[in-house]
């Protein structure tokens, strides 16, 4: 990448006003060829989840955008390499497995290589001439692989600065809430007839809950309409017209309804320990009350973790120490959403201008030697399935008449509030520095401005 600002090369379609995306970013045959390009291969790609490789031996193969990489766990840690024979090129591995004894072994001419990557051996290998068996040359190359929030990130740039350094203060205020200790109930994933980065912005702002999840609005609507229908501090969080008890009721109801369209988001347990509070004693204040009924919920679902024997961290405190948002970005292509307990995730995958594959986890805690068996495959719905839970298939209904209406005459931008929809414009600036080679340290430090940024303004990047 270029050293300085001067040697920096062009990018087509650049965002040139930070409250202006240009639409031809997400569907230009040339643009979606120079992020394959000149991003993709630097940055931080999550692979898998650590709890698919429980052991020495086990396996698991990550792909994006046609490189294909082997997660394995060996007994000196978790290593990855490059899934092509040393011979003619074929996939070794497909899905996922164990191999401690056996290794892997070409389907075409049986060449096999050890979890450790060496080759150890090759069919006739008389036939060939000494320059082509060097153990070196034959040997998989490796991919680069750091571990963090229980999950395994593979980079295909050796140079490309460290995952946590590209992070950034992020991954230390989520390793407060034991996200490596997470484990997957269920994934589910759909292929989404939209461009990757359409998928992803629908989930970097709040503002389209009003429309997009009636009911959410419904059960908490003074809550959204404070943070915005009204110009801020107008507005407060509470419906003064109601009573505190009904202002509760109404906060346990839409944590119902994310309950239904989430699970992690909220989590089955924390709901059941929420009803067990509903008549506590509160404060006349209903912004008073609300506040000391979310303590008291915080504090029994930390207290009520750990005598289930979970490793759950006290909410109450991280709250004022190390707080979070609704949800968190971590660039390029994955989110948590935390909430209590327990976290969502997603992981999105650009399969063309116009397709991407986008995955749901449920993450929570569970009692140490009683976790359940690792989730290893993703169950592949229709994008409008009706086994989708209500949230996703309601965010899902969106975002393909989107991609459609990008391709409309006369509309050349997406208008973004400076305010809450600053995510997007923020990370799409950071996709230009990739395009246009902004020394790695410098798109590294940009990163750190991405967490904490849902519902958040428009920051300078320094790029």
């Amino acid at each position: 990448m270029a050293d300085g600002v001067d040697a920096l090369r062009p990018a087509p379609f650049p965002v040139v006003d930070p409250e202006r995306i240009p639409t031809k970013r997400y569907y230009d045959e040339e643009f979606y060829r120079l992020e394959n390009e000149r991003m993709w291969p630097h940055v931080w790609q999550m692979a898998c989840r650590l709890e698919q490789i429980p052991n020495v031996g086990d396996w698991i193969e990550y792909s994006n955008l046609g490189k294909s990489v082997i997660v394995v766990r060996t007994k000196d840690g978790v290593k990855a390499y490059h899934n092509a024979c040393r011979h003619r090129g074929v996939q070794l591995a497909k899905g996922h497995g164990s191999c401690e004894t056996q290794g892997f072994t070409c389907p075409f001419h049986g060449w096999r290589w050890n979890i450790e990557g060496k080759n150890t051996f090759v069919y006739g290998k008389h036939l060939f001439s000494e320059k082509q068996l060097e153990q070196a040359d034959l040997d998989l190359p490796a991919c680069r692989v750091e571990l963090w929030g229980g999950c395994a990130f593979i980079n295909h740039d050796d140079n490309a600065p460290a995952l946590r350094d590209c992070i950034g203060p992020l991954a230390d205020r989520l390793d407060q809430y034991q996200v490596d200790k997470l484990r997957a109930e269920w994934c589910y994933g759909a292929v989404l007839p939209a461009n990757w980065k359409v998928a992803m912005e629908a989930f970097m702002e709040g503002y389209h809950v009003m429309r997009t999840h009636p009911q959410l609005h419904e059960a908490a609507g003074p809550l959204y309409q404070s943070m915005y229908q009204e110009p801020q501090g107008h507005a407060p969080p509470v419906n003064m017209r109601i009573s505190s008890r009904d202002n509760i009721l109404a906060q346990f109801k839409h944590m119902e309804l994310l309950s239904e369209g989430m699970a992690g988001m909220a989590h089955a347990k924390d709901v059941e320990t929420a009803s067990t509070l509903l008549d506590v004693d509160l404060p006349e204040d209903q912004i008073q009350a609300l506040m000391t009924w979310y303590g008291i919920l915080n504090d029994q679902v930390t207290k009520q973790g750990r005598a289930r024997g979970e490793p759950t961290p006290d909410l109450n405190a991280l709250a004022v120490s190390h707080p979070i948002k609704a949800v968190e970005f971590i660039y390029p292509n994955y989110f948590l959403l935390p909430f209590l307990s327990s976290m969502s995730a997603y992981r999105i995958r650009p399969l063309g201008p116009e397709s991407c594959l986008f995955e749901i986890w449920s993450l929570t805690l569970f009692p140490e030697g009683k976790e359940p068996p690792p989730v290893m495959d993703t169950v592949m719905l229709p994008y409008d399935s009706k086994e989708f839970p209500p949230i996703p298939q309601q965010d899902y209904s969106n975002i393909p008449e989107q991609q459609i209406g990008l391709h409309a005459d006369g509309f050349e931008f997406m208008r973004l509030s400076k305010d809450i929809e600053g995510l997007i414009s923020n990370y799409q600036r950071l996709i230009d520095g990739y395009l246009r080679g902004a020394p790695p340290e410098k798109l590294a430090k940009a990163q750190h401005k991405l967490g904490g940024n849902f519902d958040g303004p428009i920051h300078d990047l320094g790029l």
